[in-house]
């Protein structure tokens, strides 16, 4: 899951020429949230929200999505609908946003921090089997940047030794793994509507659920715990308290917002697309004469143009690229922190091994300007400008 490490930047210099990220409105979205409001029910599980479950059902292919108000509260609904216990062990990686790991650490258990692959970023399934113990429960997989891990196996090795798979597909939306949509392929997977996102409306997320038998109890614990979905669909005469849970439901007005984006879900990845591939092709000189990384796709992946990145040659200060970058007007950021290294990782965490490939990339990586309907101009400044900064010493 991902909220961009460099917001504060991007608050404390408003007047940034070429912001990180801008919010795109395909054009609907005011009308919707004008209806909701005609309507006169602006919480949660109102019509919007039933129709915006709908649209993301059909898209992902998943039995049951819930509208959450987060990703991260699509994480921790997760956590509870497997019961997690103290003691109990959840391998994830550490180069992830830190709600992934917040989400198991809130139930007691322990996350287990794994190495991640040097061409995609993601969790490397070659390395998940030796950290298994008989305490751990579940693997926790996040495909970053909309580009799916390596599934067949994980899913393979998971059920092996009986655990679960809960993907993490905050940047997923529209990305599939062999035709399979992401999130769609373990238990349970996690979408985000977060402003970075795709598909937003500021903040939201989903749970996908994708084994029935878990249905019932999500939409009881998205619902404070209550059987209130059921009783609004007229199964039972009242509604009760029934299980643990807490208030996961996306407001109203969010959800006409984000109806809007859901249906035009196909334009928006097609022009995100195409401007992922100029700047793909744009920098393809700067990688063969050595400066930079490109983003790797691997065969049977078709990622969803989430972000474009640049991993700096070793030899560069990245903060010194940054700060220069933003000298030139150009707001550029870097993320994560790898989570085995921080205050909480090493409080939180249990048995984790050295990383060596997530403590290199993640000091290189940085994040380029990138939104829905950037144009080719804009980019085309951002360009340069990375040229500029890499090549001149």
């Amino acid at each position: 899951m991902d909220e961009s490490d460099g917001r504060h930047i991007h608050e404390t210099k408003a007047m940034t020429p070429i912001p990180f990220n801008r919010p795109f409105m395909t054009g609907g979205e005011l009308a919707n949230i004008e209806h909701a409001y005609e309507k006169g029910m602006l919480s949660g599980n109102g019509m919007f929200s039933k129709a915006c479950e709908a649209s993301i059902e059909a898209l992902t292919a998943s039995p049951r999505a819930l509208l959450t108000h987060s990703c991260t509260s699509a994480l921790e609904m997760a956590a509870i609908l497997l019961d997690l216990k103290p003691g109990d062990e959840i391998i994830m990686p550490a180069y992830t946003f830190v709600s992934t790991a917040n989400a198991v650490v809130l139930r007691g258990a322990k996350p287990v921090f794994c190495d991640i692959r040097p061409d995609t970023l993601n969790i490397d399934e070659t390395k998940i089997a030796e950290l298994i113990t008989p305490r751990t429960r579940s693997i926790w997989v996040v495909h970053y940047a909309g580009v799916s891990c390596e599934m067949t196996p994980i899913l393979a090795l998971a059920k092996s030794h009986n655990l679960t798979v809960v993907e993490d597909a905050a940047q997923g939306i529209c990305a599939t793994y062999d035709g399979r949509p992401l999130g769609s392929l373990g238990d349970f997977g996690t979408l985000s509507f977060h402003e970075t996102k795709n598909i937003s409306c500021g903040e939201g997320g989903a749970l996908l659920v994708n084994d029935p038998q878990y249905i019932n109890r999500a939409e009881i614990i998205q619902e404070k715990g209550t059987d209130r979905r059921s009783f609004l669909r007229g199964e039972v005469e009242k509604y009760t308290w029934q299980d643990a849970g807490s208030s996961c439901l996306l407001g109203e007005l969010a959800a006409a917002f984000l109806k809007a984006q859901l249906d035009d879900a196909e334009v928006i990845a097609t022009t995100r697309l195409a401007s992922w591939d100029y700047y793909h092709n744009c920098f393809e000189r700067l990688e063969t004469t050595g400066f930079v990384r490109r983003p790797i796709i691997p065969p049977s992946r078709q990622h969803n143009a989430h972000m474009y990145y640049l991993i700096l040659a070793p030899h560069y200060d990245r903060s010194k690229v940054l700060g220069r970058l933003l000298e030139k007007g150009i707001h550029a950021v870097f993320h994560y922190v790898p989570l085995d290294t921080s205050p909480a990782g090493r409080r939180f965490s249990s048995g984790s091994p050295a990383l060596p490939v997530t403590a290199d990339l993640a000091a290189r990586v940085i994040r380029l300007p990138f939104w829905t309907g950037l144009k080719t101009t804009t980019q085309d400044t951002v360009i340069e400008a990375v040229y500029e900064v890499l090549t001149s010493g």
